[in-house]
């Protein structure tokens, strides 16, 4: 897919600042959106005190379903910042309002370069910014191959990363399906995970980005099993 094809709206592609209408609107549709998912879907949120009130973080979640973004925007009230997949800024309209609700596009399942970048530039300028590390949806009980991308940032920036287990999404609304059912839906906020710290060069350390992957792919594992279990339908590794 070309990047012409691509709808990005003048001065808001990677990740630039919202404008005060973007901003209000981004707050109006959200308070909507919480109220209609706490309805439709019984949403509970445990663990919202390990979000941090003020500065940037990485929120790291599960990815099992289209809805798990909009549940996550009505878990949290600091405005967040998403990076998704680029097929979906093709058509204007939706292109326009996804950049005005804070994402902007990536290529589908990379770390490149210009998405690192834009991540980078969201987070030191004191932004939260919402990063799957498993890219794409996946389906199952059990957390896939991650990408190095949150690890990385947080590394680069001194961000914590927040890892977040979803319990009912994929039930509400699997891969390869339209209808969305009405099933309990629970939020598992996580501790922060702080990045080690930076060598004396200012580098940040291989190992130590690869070390921070892997501990928050073991977080991710016990949230999710924890959220699933807490919306009624356990994991079965």
């Amino acid at each position: 897919m070309s990047r012409r094809e691509i709808y990005i709206p003048e001065g808001h592609d990677n990740g630039e600042v919202l404008t005060l209408a973007q901003k209000v609107m981004h707050h109006s549709v959200r308070i909507i959106l919480e109220i209609v998912i706490r309805l439709y879907f019984r949403l509970e949120v445990h663990g919202r005190e390990n979000i941090p009130k003020r500065g940037p973080f990485i929120i790291s979640p599960i990815h099992r379903s289209y809805l798990d973004t909009p549940v996550i925007g009505a878990a949290i009230w600091r405005l967040l910042r998403y990076m998704g997949a680029e097929k979906m800024w093709t058509n204007r309209q939706l292109g326009w309002f996804l950049t005005a609700m804070g994402g902007f596009p990536v290529q589908r399942g990379a770390a490149d370069r210009d998405a690192l970048k834009a991540a980078l530039t969201v987070v030191e300028r004191g932004e939260p910014l919402v990063m799957f590390p498993e890219g794409t949806r996946q389906s199952g009980p059990v957390v896939c191959e991650m990408f190095d991308g949150p690890a990385y940032v947080s590394c680069r920036t001194g961000a914590p990363i927040i890892p977040i287990g979803l319990g009912g999404t994929e039930r509400a609304m699997p891969k390869g399906k339209k209808f969305i059912r009405p099933v309990k839906m629970v939020v598992v906020i996580g501790e922060p995970i702080s990045p080690p710290p930076k060598k004396e060069s200012g580098r940040v350390s291989r190992n130590g980005v690869r070390e921070m992957t892997a501990t928050l792919s073991e977080r991710l594992q016990d949230l999710f099993d924890e959220a699933q279990l807490r919306a009624g339908a356990p994991n079965q590794h």
